[in-house]
């Protein structure tokens, strides 16, 4: 039998995932499914952070490449990378990481406000440092890494 967590307002329960030497997660009700790698069909004229799409049961998915989306440099993938496939409202992406780690929950008080750094705080991907066993790592806004949502906020 598999354990549940109460989502309730005092837990959150989050993916990690690893890009180089950094670690990075999501809110695990974003995840749909993780899946090996396999290559994408480029698309053109596409910014260099979408590795192109994937037929995911019959719907066609964008592959961001998460390490560039995050100015970390490309990523050259292998069969130890996996695409870890989001939906955020009715859109959804897989995002190509190197590794995925561990499902946890943590206290809904762990998370940290990221510093200012002077940049647009709606337009950031990291919406909180979590402190954990010694380490820290940057939570993500899976809403945020999505191309449509830079067109979208722009046209608003």
């Amino acid at each position: 039998m598999s354990e549940h967590f109460d989502h309730s307002a005092d837990t959150l329960e989050l993916i990690s995932f690893e890009i180089g030497d950094q670690e990075f997660c999501i809110d695990i009700r974003t995840v749909r499914e993780i899946r090996g790698w396999t290559a994408a069909t480029p698309l053109p004229q596409s910014p260099d952070y979408i590795r192109g799409v994937i037929n995911l049961r019959g719907s066609i998915m964008p592959v961001i490449d998460l390490r560039a989306r995050l100015g970390l440099g490309l990523t050259e993938p292998s069969s130890r990378h996996v695409i870890v496939v989001v939906q955020e409202s009715d859109r959804c992406a897989g995002l190509l990481v190197d590794g995925v780690q561990e499902t946890f929950t943590i206290d809904a008080s762990l998370p940290q406000s990221p510093p200012d750094l002077g940049d647009d705080p709606d337009r950031r991907f990291v919406d909180a440092i979590i402190p954990i066993e010694g380490r820290m790592m940057s939570r993500l806004v899976v809403d945020r890494l999505m191309p449509m949502a830079e067109a979208s906020r722009r046209a608003a």
